[in-house]
């Protein structure tokens, strides 16, 4: 401990922790310590924590210091100091204001800088912090503009150093060895001081003080303004220095012993008086503490049979009168009482008149009969002691934790060093004549805008609302791209993304568009084509695009992604775009990070070329020229492309110069920012030889690190990361194939976190490590298992202080290093580049290829993974779905008119092999079983769902009967009667969505409707499905092989929603709707809709990229689509209506023709013998190899 004056101690802290020095080992050794902080004290106090438990108690110590000198000022709460510069002064770059302060009171005026142009500067001090303002003009209000706010507790009677820097753009406030930084208003700039008032504000001006009637009341020392020793020049009776009031050059110090209550065992025990057995009784205290509730005070009521309690509540005081367990009494008085400040306490009682007072105002005061006579009645302060019976002193609340002064029994105050002395009363677990209150929230170890709360021995932050998770908000809840949420199994939406996780970059949301790459889609505020409208007073047109992400976010994205692109079209007539690459250019855009650059090439075309698409292709309308719109023409034409060079992106403003001519239009379109690939998520090292490693410079986490990474692996054990320190140490090792250990020591002793899991980690799958060590604790989490924490000591050290490389996959002399792959290894928000490491050091390989055993199952419905160098896709070729984990239900409203016929074999194609008899044709087709699936929506009853037929007259029919009731009939055989198959499940004509499956294999069926029981059924008739034609949803034209009954209801159609239609390998409604050159024959009117949807329809819709070469023709082939541009857009609609119905009329007549030509081939009476199907592939053998897929196509159909 230290101190100026023999009391108010201060113990000693390093790292924020309490400073303790371990003694000799033996009686020769020197121990010898630095101090990491400076202390300036004239008394120091050494307190014994633990004797040598084997020699004699003893102690030799030397202290080494420097010389300090001092010049101190007194300021009694009236008086101040003003220095005025004597001339103007030379304008510096920078200007230094630089003192130490001591004071009790927790407000008052420091300093106030007054300027020549009505602008100040004043620094307070209000409630223990240091508060910057400024104030501008004669008008300025009186609280001024809040520059900065630093330091706690600082009228607790011990010097603080305070430093204040202007520099040219900023401003440094130095409180002790914390520095806030602030940007100062562009009117500071170039502004200097010429009148400082020092304990006051001494203002010539109509400016009001920041705390009116609040000089400050203590000491200064050594205040320096740039290299004046202002105090000096008072001293020497400067003439540019004026005293006000009463000015000392010695401080004056009252001695006020403190009591400092520590933990839940303290207590002060002491004598009531005897003059209160009259029944006057008194007590005055002060107090300050950060714990919501405590005792402060309790004595009994021996005559009453009572007790007396004086405590704190939810940060209010009470007072309670409790005689034998019933309440007499309760008060209550202030609020908020647990801020750290100090605040007076007094509790007065007479004959007929009790009252409590708090910070001398009336709280709260009753009248009562109750007489508190006390005759040896002892009081007891904070607590009670352990071994005392509890007649003696009773605590039913929290103890007191906190510090207490100024403690008065009947005006007389306490001698708290004769407490101390053990010459009066008793105490337990007390620091006497200090203060220990820290403000563990000043600075704030809350990070990311987390609201810091605490107690005595703690601190909380709150995290809620701002995106981050942890003891100290440290590590963000979201993900860093939309890559890495495709690959959580997440669909196209608005998500948070964090670029930086932990870093300061803050969240932003983003539309992630998940196809087979995840499209980051960054709008703007203009993304439509856009008309520019020509006049004669306008030379150009600019444009400027606010992007909804911040500057350094859109830098941070651009950078992250491995591709980027945005869309820059011009349509013109009579408009020129670039002129020539020789000339200057009519017009251009700015783009790139920060303000950006100018760029004379557009879409398409290579940066500084000064050229369009088509020049770079030589397909431009004038080969003279390098861009369409260059050529001139009196058309409309248009140059568009995509720019693709990352350094150039975003574009940030667009200007067009030749649009002032007569005759001239022209339109533009800058498209969203779309972006996709992860560098961060895939940078992947594989380490092939346990003794094989990575190393980088040393991490620097002193006192938050978070470190995530991903690995697979065959070995049960490895290091996966180590880094150390002198004693300090930090690492991630996998221990066994079920725990992963993450171990590090700060000072404290070595400390371990682990994570037992339910299911092997060296499964070669990639695991998720997520690790995070911060000033309150540490935590482990691998995978979605939950997490494992260990507090850290609320006094121990907090620092983490490294030196040596950090290893990755292994260290230079431990135990065996680490077998497999790491991906995506982060350390506080940084990406380390594993792969540009891993190429230059031997047994370590970039890339680690393999993700399908990891991410595959993210593939739904059937859809199959394909690997891919970084990530994954899924081919959903043999699925009904669709999007980019095959989700996505392909579903369509039919009308009665509605048929969609999928042909499975054409007549015709025994033309191409004269030889082959019709039999060999048909029989590669036949089916041996079926999976069959899809889903519905009607409230038609009955009604035909699916219908197959074949060339031998034989059926597959999936209806719903006039009962409301599933109905299946097959009929297998040209001469038999059909099979009928009825579900029991009932009600299904009810407009609600009910999905079917049926399989079945030989003569064995099975139906499942929605949740309910699989129905089983067995067929009679033959088990071949032979020579199978077609497959039909909706109206079936042509019904031939059906009874009267099924030949009526197929002629009316369906009406209603099929979605996810999936018969063995064929999806026939994902082929109408996504391939219209698959051999699909629709008629009547037929559009994709969510009408399959189970769930509401998605409010996040896939981001679709609008094109202009997607748009309809028109007279002139190259004009935009505009508004208003042209008026005949509507007629021109509907010649391309017209155009469309004769197309579609024309195939429909085709169509029927091809279909009657089929009626020739068949064959009623013959059945080709089939070869044995597997139970896994119900087609034979040739059907199997027409529907084995390709690895070069995406979707597969026969």
């Amino acid at each position: 401990m230290f101190s100026d004056t023999g009391h108010n101690w201060r113990q000693h802290r390093q790292e924020d922790s309490l400073g303790a020095f371990s003694g000799n080992s033996n009686a020769d050794t020197v121990v010898q310590y630095k101090l990491q902080q400076p202390v300036i004290a004239r008394y120091l106090r050494l307190i014994p924590l633990d004797w040598n438990p084997t020699g004699r108690i003893g102690l030799r110590l030397e202290i080494y210091g420097c010389r300090y000198t001092s010049d101190v000022a007194n300021f009694d709460g009236s008086s101040n100091l003003v220095y005025r510069l004597s001339m103007l002064p030379s304008r510096t770059s920078m200007e230094i204001i630089s003192l130490k302060f001591k004071t009790l009171k927790n407000s008052g005026t420091l300093f106030h800088a007054e300027g020549r142009r009505d602008h100040s500067l004043t620094l307070v001090l209000e409630k223990g912090r240091l508060l910057l303002y400024h104030q501008k003009g004669v008008t300025s209000p009186s609280g001024g503009q809040l520059l900065v706010s630093l330091g706690s507790l600082l009228d607790d009677q011990h010097w603080h150093y305070v430093k204040l820097e202007r520099l040219s753009t900023h401003l440094n406030l130095i409180v002790d060895k914390n520095t806030q930084q602030v940007h100062i208003p562009t009117e500071l700039s170039h502004w200097d001081i010429h009148q400082l008032s020092l304990g006051a504000v001494q203002s010539h001006g109509l400016q009001k003080p920041i705390l009116s009637n609040r000089n400050f009341h203590g000491c200064l020392e050594n205040l320096l303004y740039n290299d004046l020793k202002l105090i000096d020049l008072a001293k020497k009776t400067n003439p540019q220095v004026t005293m006000v009031g009463n000015v000392t050059f010695s401080c004056a110090e009252p001695v006020s012993v403190g009591v400092t209550f520590t933990d839940s065992h303290s207590f002060l025990q002491l004598p009531g008086p005897t003059s209160w057995s009259s029944g006057l009784i008194s007590v005055a205290l002060q107090f300050r503490t950060w714990n919501r509730a405590g005792l402060l005070l309790t004595f009994n009521l021996p005559e009453q049979q009572g007790i007396v309690w004086l405590y704190l509540s939810e940060t209010r005081l009470h007072l309670q009168i409790n005689k034998t367990g019933r309440t007499l009494l309760d008060l209550s008085a202030g609020s908020g009482l647990s801020d750290g400040q100090w605040h007076s306490v007094e509790f007065n009682s007479t004959h007929d008149h009790l009252s409590i007072t708090v910070d001398k105002d009336e709280g709260a005061i009753a009248h009562t009969s109750i007489p508190l006579p006390l005759t040896n009645s002892q009081l007891f302060f904070g607590g009670c002691p352990a071994q005392e019976s509890s007649q003696e002193c009773r605590n039913p609340f929290k103890a007191f934790q906190g510090c207490m002064r100024l403690l008065s029994l009947d005006s007389q105050s306490v001698d708290l060093i004769k407490v101390q002395q053990r010459l009066l009363g008793n105490y337990s677990h007390l620091q006497i004549d200090m203060c220990g209150i820290i403000d563990r929230c000043s600075p704030s170890h809350c990070e990311h805008g987390g609201r810091c709360t605490q107690s005595w021995s703690a601190f909380h932050c709150n995290c809620s609302n701002g995106g981050y998770r942890g003891a100290t908000c440290h590590s963000s809840t979201y993900e860093q791209s939309c890559e890495v949420y495709k690959h959580k199994g997440n669909t196209s939406g608005h998500y948070y993304i964090d670029m930086d996780g932990s870093g300061p970059i803050k969240p932003q949301l983003i539309y992630c568009n998940m196809t087979d790459r995840a499209w980051m889609v960054i709008q703007h505020n203009n993304t439509e084509l856009t008309t520019v409208h020509s006049s004669p007073e306008t030379n150009q047109y600019s444009a400027h695009f606010d992007y909804i992400s911040e500057e350094e976010q859109l830098a941070a994205i651009i950078s992250q992604s491995e591709h980027c692109e945005q869309e820059l079209s011009y349509h013109c007539r009579r408009s020129r775009l670039l002129n020539t690459p020789d000339g200057d250019p009519f017009s251009w855009w700015v783009g790139g990070p920060g303000t950006g650059q100018v760029q004379k090439y557009w879409g398409g075309a290579l940066p500084g070329s000064q050229q369009c698409a088509c020049g770079l292709q030589d397909s431009c309308l004038d080969r003279n020229h390098y861009c369409n719109c260059d050529a001139d023409y009196d058309q409309w034409a248009n140059d568009s492309g995509l720019l693709t060079h990352k350094e150039t992106l975003p574009v940030k403003s667009l200007v067009l110069g030749d649009i002032q001519r007569p005759g001239s239009e022209a339109a533009y379109r800058v498209g969203p920012l779309r972006c996709h690939g992860d560098k961060n998520f895939w940078n992947a090292a594989f380490f092939d030889k346990e003794t094989s490693y990575l190393h980088f410079p040393t991490f620097h986490g002193e006192l938050n690190a978070d470190i995530s990474f991903l690995f697979k692996t065959t070995s049960s054990s490895g290091v996966f990361l180590e880094n150390l320190g002198i004693k300090d140490f930090i690492r991630i090792e996998l221990s066994s194939s079920f725990e992963v250990i993450f171990s590090f020591d700060v000072g404290n002793g070595p400390l371990e976190v682990r994570v037992v899991t339910s299911v092997p980690l060296n499964d070669n799958r990639w695991h998720s490590v997520q690790a995070e060590r911060n000033v309150k604790e540490a935590s482990l989490r691998v995978d979605e298992f939950p997490a494992s924490t260990q507090e850290a000591p609320s006094d121990g050290h907090i620092h983490l202080q490294l030196n040596s490389q950090l290893f990755i996959g292994g260290t230079a002399s431990r135990q065996k290093g680490f077998l497999g792959c790491i991906r995506s290894l982060q350390l506080n928000g940084i990406t380390l580049d594993l792969e540009e490491r891993a190429r230059i050091t031997p047994g370590v390989r970039p890339g680690c290829p393999g993700h399908c055993s990891s991410y595959g199952s993210l593939c739904q419905n059937q859809g199959r993974c394909v690997e891919r160098a970084n990530g994954f896709s899924c081919d959903c070729g043999q699925s009904a779905y669709t999007g980019a984990f095959c989700h996505k239900e392909i579903s369509a409203n039919f009308k009665s008119t509605t048929s969609i016929a999928y042909i499975l074999k054409e007549p015709y194609e025994l033309s191409r092999n004269s030889s082959a008899l019709p039999w060999s044709v048909y029989s590669d087709m036949t089916l041996k079983g079926e999976n069959i699936s899809l889903s519905f929506r009607t409230s038609q009853s009955p009604a035909l769902l699916l219908y197959v037929n074949s060339f031998y007259r034989e059926y597959l029919a999936l209806l719903i009967n006039k009962h409301d009731e599933l109905e299946l009939r097959y009929k297998l055989h040209s001469s038999g009667d059909a099979d009928v198959l009825e579900s029991r499940v009932m009600n299904l004509a009810d407009g609600n969505l009910h999905t079917v499956v049926i399989r079945r294999l030989a003569d064995s069926v099975s139906i499942q409707i929605d949740q309910n029981a699989k129905e089983d059924f067995n067929l009679t008739s033959d088990v071949e499905f032979n020579s199978i034609k077609s497959l039909i949803l909706g109206r079936v034209h042509e019904s031939d092989e059906l009874d009267a009954e099924l030949a009526t209801l197929a002629s009316l159609g369906f009406t209603g929603c099929l979605s996810a239609v999936h018969f063995n390998s064929i999806s026939p409604l994902k082929a109408a709707l996504l391939h219209p050159d698959s051999p699909v024959i629709i008629t009547g009117p037929l559009a994709e809709s969510s009408c399959g949807s189970s769930s509401a329809v998605n409010s996040y819709v896939a981001e679709t990229t609008h094109s202009l070469s997607d748009q309809p023709a028109s007279v002139d082939p190259g004009q935009p689509l505009v508004n208003a541009i042209r008026s005949d857009s509507a007629l021109i609609g509907g010649v391309i209506a017209v155009v469309i119905f004769i197309a579609v009329s024309a195939l429909a007549i085709m169509a029927r023709f091809i279909c009657s030509r089929k009626e020739t081939y068949r064959n009623q009476e013959v059945k080709a013998a089939q070869p044995e199907d597997s139970h896994e592939f119900p087609f034979s053998s040739q059907a199997d190899s027409q529907s084995a897929p390709s690895e070069n196509q995406k979707e597969y159909f026969i």
